[in-house]
């Protein structure tokens, strides 16, 4: 029960602050205030009926809603009926496509977002949108979109004259931060909301010179199918398209980033489906794409939501607002929002997890910065992209260049691995080497090297070269075709290639193409032990080889004898 009541706070506490968010990103979009309503009503509920996240909130998105407006703004102009006619078309043209991410089983595509990215990224999106909110909580008109340009355009217009914003934020920030510190079970936003919204036309604060959010249109949405025709379906879908990368990546990142946070496993192909059906709904009742957005699902943790149950909360919220508070909306000052923004945007900057990475790994340290910076810097969709795009270099680079070493034994009789450059052997006339990684043509020239480069280092003394393969579990054409000029060339030289540790994978990838019929079946293992009883008996047959070869006085090494 007591779960049940702090859910259920917590999202009247994420209604007071996203509701006026939703209708501050229609300025965004190019629509009607109370189609950001909309998208905060049926949208919700189908995402929470469909979706498996228990804390990403689906609703409007500044991201998806730059998409989209600049691809209808060629069509039809903005706030026109025919312009909610497209971009109800382009909801349900999204909702398409994600029911074929999520029939094709794409939400394997989370899976390439590291832990550093999705710091840097939440990192990344509270900086940008808390720049973005100074404009309104200093009393600036701002009319860039990328927060660089936001700074400067704020720089230039200096400080605000009257000041009177100013100080409204400022009591807004002490009123939050008094709530959070003293009473952080008690939903301080909404007690914030509506004061500002009692003062306000109490004391007239739009005839005093702050702005507030205007006239907002009550009722339920209409709903039915966007009437729109073919040629303009076809002209929508690379705008649908463009949305749905979004929506994906950053969908992905967001409810990944919250899940990790409370420890709790993601299952990102059921929130596809979750995100087809939010799409779906808003596509048949006015309203316009909607996303995983990182920012109210921020405010809804802030606000203590540990599951749906607040989602829907705020979606009957929204339904209360739609029928019966629209006209008190009309005085909300656009500050206090901004001041509301602005603390969630903060929150979702995670200093610990930085401190905790740069301790760790100042390498994913920087990784996590330059993540940060490129939402900044570029934008959420593409810094979401350039995070993946991130994530995946570092796999590639780490499968590329992979741990390796030989290995020896210490004088307790422990194995230890020392790198290749010193090579030494573990026993007479044996080498143990270990490669850290999938052999494919990215790699294999390491590989084949390197193995090169140990052979000629120890010179004829080498017999045995025992190849520990726990690390490596595939093997692609291009490095089998360079692992057997490689068996030639140890063979040549009179030195026994073989492998210990092989998982059944590779063992049938070495049968495939051809390593094992080269090498022989009897030098690959399945166990170390294995291997090194090979290799020394290799050894001693090479060594009895040796000794039976003649000297160039013609006369054998074993019995002195000359030989006919």
């Amino acid at each position: 029960m007591t779960g049940l009541r702090r859910d259920l706070l917590a999202g009247l506490s994420l209604a007071s602050m996203a509701i006026p968010q939703v209708l501050g990103y229609t300025r965004i979009a190019g629509t009607p205030l109370v189609t950001g309503l909309y998208t905060a009503l049926l949208p919700v509920v189908a995402f929470a009926a469909f979706g498996a996240s228990r804390h990403m909130v689906v609703a409007a998105d500044s991201a998806t809603a730059a998409i989209f407006s600049g691809g209808l703004r060629g069509l039809a102009e903005p706030h026109s009926a025919h312009y909610l006619q497209l971009a109800g078309m382009v909801a349900l043209l999204c909702a398409a496509l994600l029911l074929l991410a999520r029939l094709f089983k794409l939400g394997f595509l989370a899976d390439f977002l590291s832990r550093t990215v999705l710091v840097g990224f939440l990192a990344g999106v509270g900086l940008q949108v808390g720049i973005a909110m100074l404009g309104d909580m200093l009393g600036l008109k701002i009319s860039s979109h990328l927060p660089w340009q936001q700074v400067a355009e704020m720089v230039r217009q200096g400080p605000p004259r009257a000041g009177a914003e100013a100080a409204l934020s400022a009591v807004a920030l002490a009123v939050l931060w008094a709530g959070k510190r003293f009473a952080p079970r008690w939903p301080a936003a909404l007690a914030l909301v509506a004061g500002a919204i009692a003062a306000s036309a109490a004391f007239g604060f739009e005839g005093r010179g702050i702005a507030v959010l205007g006239a907002v249109a009550g009722g339920l949405p209409p709903l039915g199918l966007p009437d729109v025709g073919w040629r303009e379906v076809l002209a929508l879908l690379p705008v649908a398209a463009s949305c749905v990368v979004v929506i994906v990546a950053q969908s992905a990142a967001t409810a990944r980033s919250f899940a990790q946070r409370h420890g709790e496993v993601d299952d990102f192909n059921r929130d596809l489906l979750g995100l087809a059906a939010a799409n779906a709904a808003a596509g048949v009742s006015g309203a316009f794409v909607v996303n995983g957005s990182p920012t109210q699902t921020a405010t809804a943790e802030a606000a203590g939501a540990r599951s749906q149950v607040a989602q829907l909360t705020f979606a009957a919220v929204t339904l209360a607002v739609l029928l019966f508070l629209t006209p008190a909306l009309q005085f909300l000052p656009r500050c206090v929002l901004a001041a509301l923004v602005f603390t969630i945007a903060l929150h979702m900057i995670d200093l610990r997890a930085l401190r905790d990475i740069r301790r760790e790994s100042p390498g994913e340290y920087g990784l996590a910065l330059l993540t940060a910076a490129a939402v900044v810097g570029l934008g959420v969709e593409l810094g979401v992209l350039l995070a993946m795009g991130l994530s995946l270099l570092r796999h590639v680079r780490h499968s590329y260049a992979p741990h390796t070493g030989v290995l020896v034994r210490d004088a307790a009789g422990e194995w230890r691995v020392l790198p290749c450059q010193t090579p030494e052997l573990a026993e007479p006339g044996l080498l143990i080497y270990r490669f850290g990684a999938d052999l494919f043509y990215a790699n294999d020239r390491r590989f084949t090297d390197e193995l090169r480069g140990l052979a000629r280092r120890i010179g004829p003394s080498l017999r045995a070269l025992v190849v520990d393969a726990s690390a490596i579990a595939d093997l692609d054409y291009s490095a089998a075709r360079s692992l057997r000029d490689l068996i030639a060339e140890l063979r040549a030289r009179q030195v026994t290639l073989i492998f210990g540790r092989m998982s059944p994978a590779l063992a049938a990838d070495m049968q495939r193409h051809g390593i094992a019929a080269a090498l022989g079946a009897q030098h690959l293992h399945a166990s170390m032990h294995e291997a090194l009883a090979d290799a020394r008996s290799a050894g001693a047959a090479g060594l009895a080889a040796e000794a039976e070869k003649p000297t160039e006085a013609g006369v054998s090494r074993v019995s002195g004898e000359g030989r006919p």
